[in-house]
């Protein structure tokens, strides 16, 4: 679905999973240090929208996913994951409740097969789900923005923005109160910034929620049965698991970023240990990155992401 946004000027189309919205608007550090300063606008109408409606939708949700929403107050803000049986990470949903509807967004092009999911598993519940991606687009505003969010449907609040639920077809018109556009290449340098994981990013078919945070945000250690429960009480309880996201800061003598999935080795090895999931230049910190690594690890290895060095911050415990 492409952004009537693309249409601002300096707009440059991103590829890959963010097609569909602005890569950036000729300034990508410009843009960075606005967010940052808590002006402008992210445009993230390219991502999936789900609405949950129903007075059991809630009791229900909460069978279903990592998060305790049975009782989520109207307004606060959550995160929730859809695991495989065996405790894969196959879907992260953003959350908010409004009090008469549950308003969800998810990765692009993600958002039909979790409806369906959703629909496969409502029995006799009496909830009802809808793909609402046609009708609403996602829209960022950073942390101390004075933006009003008067025309939004509902209201993420986060410590570092606002997601905000548009009606698309107020898109345009909306973002023009919002002050400057930056592209999802400002916002993706934020989000490695500040080390949290993105679906499809820093996930692989068989990503458990301990190896990339996911358990501070997303999951609810002590809450009843959900599918894929039994791995992560398991993990959690008698193990450690069996990879590590890390946080590395690249060497800025080199041109390159290393793309999603280049390995990742110790300096001086051969074998990888790794794979990096996301990595941007950040306006402050020069080139920097997320990989995926194994637990052993050394923390205090330097590490060669597809040849570029790297020291780690760790963020998963070894």
């Amino acid at each position: 679905m492409k952004s009537p946004l693309l249409e601002l000027p300096g707009a440059v189309a991103a590829e890959g999973p963010d097609e569909g919205v602005a890569a950036h608007y000729g300034d990508l550090f410009r843009e960075q240090r606005e967010l940052a300063a808590g002006r402008g606008f992210v445009d993230l109408s390219h991502r999936g929208v789900i609405t949950v409606t129903g007075p059991d939708r809630l009791s229900w949700l909460h069978l279903l996913l990592t998060q305790h929403v049975s009782e989520l107050p109207p307004r606060q803000a959550t995160e929730a994951l859809v695991l495989s049986p065996h405790g894969h990470v196959e879907h992260a949903l953003y959350l908010v409740d409004d009090g008469a509807t549950t308003w969800i967004h998810v990765e692009p092009g993600t958002a039909p097969a979790l409806v369906a999911y959703l629909e496969s598993m409502k029995f006799w519940n009496r909830a009802e789900v809808a793909d609402a991606t046609a009708d609403y687009a996602v829209v960022f505003l950073p942390a101390g923005s004075t933006a009003a969010a008067d025309r939004a449907a509902a209201v993420r609040e986060l410590p570092w923005g606002r997601d905000l639920f548009l009606p698309r077809a107020e898109l345009a018109e909306a973002v023009a109160e919002f002050g400057p556009a930056a592209g999802v290449w400002a916002y993706e340098a934020l989000r490695i910034e500040g080390h949290r994981p993105r679906l499809g990013f820093e996930t692989d078919h068989r990503t458990i929620p301990h190896e990339v945070d996911w358990l501070g945000s997303a999951v609810h250690l002590n809450k009843g049965c959900y599918r894929g429960q039994e791995t992560v009480a398991r993990v959690h309880n008698l193990g450690r698991p069996p990879r590590r996201l890390v946080f590395l800061h690249l060497d800025g003598t080199e041109e390159k970023l290393p793309a999603h999935g280049a390995e990742v080795r110790v300096d001086g090895q051969e074998r990888p240990v790794g794979f990096v999931t996301s990595a941007a230049r950040h306006h402050e910190l020069g080139p920097v990155a997320l990989a995926l690594v194994k637990r052993n690890t050394p923390v205090d290895a330097v590490l060669l992401a597809d040849g570029v060095p790297g020291s780690q911050d760790v963020i998963v415990p070894a």
